[in-house]
């Protein structure tokens, strides 16, 4: 048996998943509001699934932001009252147990390099576009964390390519201005559109409206498509992976597996692209799942 938690912004999940990738225990709470109550909230998760399937091993972390690997304190995460705790220590001092952390980018990555859409792949990078923007590296198996831990991080580079009419309104929560989050996250292609339609609306919704021939919501559509070809191209010429598997809520937007690979040879630095745009095989649980797998990564 292998024990993951994914820490997100508004929930925590606990599971207990078999070798075979089985779901043996899972429960999902509500994200507290603040640091002591989150560490009490893990606990009493651990404690519930070892008292459901007997458990006792490590666990692994999948959480927001990442870990300094030269203090040791969490650093980056959105969940604000993580930044500057050391989160890693504290939880072992309070399981008891053997604890493992990884960015929630780098556990979806992880899982869907393993046992997903990505199985069988020498290099994978794993994107979450959701409420923000991540990235994760797979590598023959193995996660690659950085030597500052942050690799895969491309939400925090900057748009490439830009034309004129991008660079305004582009801070980024992170204090700087025109990071990739800023225009291919779910909250920036929301965002886009309010402002040109002058009405809210979700990206589901959005998304619709372009089928049904909205012609602000198909244009909206296809800048994010060309922005995150741009964004992806800028990774195929610097990592050059086998495949690259969409997570978060706008992978669920079907057409971008076939229009945003189409951007790609006007920026990729090879006449032949044979990088795969993927869909997840787990969705919103691949976190967990590889949360799990953080200890059979050596």
């Amino acid at each position: 048996m292998r024990c993951g938690i994914d820490v997100g912004g508004t929930k925590i999940e606990t599971a207990i998943l078999s070798d075979s990738g089985e779901f043996l225990f899972r429960e999902r709470i509500d994200t507290p509001d603040n640091y002591t109550a989150m560490i009490r909230a893990i606990k009493a998760g651990v404690d519930s699934a070892a008292d459901d399937t007997g458990y006792d091993g490590p666990v692994g972390i999948c959480m927001p932001g990442s870990v300094s690997k030269k203090t040791g304190l969490i650093q980056g995460a959105n969940t604000t009252y993580l930044n500057g705790q050391n989160f890693q220590k504290d939880l072992q001092a309070t399981l008891n147990r053997a604890v493992r952390l990884s960015n929630d980018a780098n556990c979806f990555a992880l899982s869907e390099a393993i046992e997903g859409a990505g199985a069988g792949a020498n290099v994978v990078f794993g994107v979450i576009i959701g409420t923000g923007c991540g990235g994760g590296i797979v590598v023959n198996g193995h996660l690659v964390s950085g030597v500052n831990g942050i690799a895969g991080e491309w939400g925090h580079t900057p748009l490439p390519w830009p034309v004129a009419n991008e660079f305004d309104n582009h801070d980024c929560w992170c204090g700087k201005t025109g990071c990739l989050e800023t225009y291919i996250s779910g909250t920036a292609f929301e965002k886009e559109y309010q402002q040109i339609a002058g009405t809210s609306k979700t990206g589901p919704e959005i998304v619709t409206d372009s089928k049904n021939g909205d012609i602000v919501a198909e244009a909206v559509l296809q800048a994010l498509e060309d922005r995150i070809g741009r964004g992806l191209a800028m990774v195929i010429n610097i990592l050059d992976p086998d495949i690259i598997i969409l997570g978060g809520g706008l992978s669920n937007i079907d057409r971008l597996y076939e229009n945003v690979p189409r951007k790609w040879p006007g920026y990729v630095f090879s006449n032949d692209i044979t990088t795969k745009l993927l869909a997840p095989k787990y969705g919103d649980s691949s976190g967990v799942r590889g949360a799990a797998l953080l200890f059979h990564d050596k």
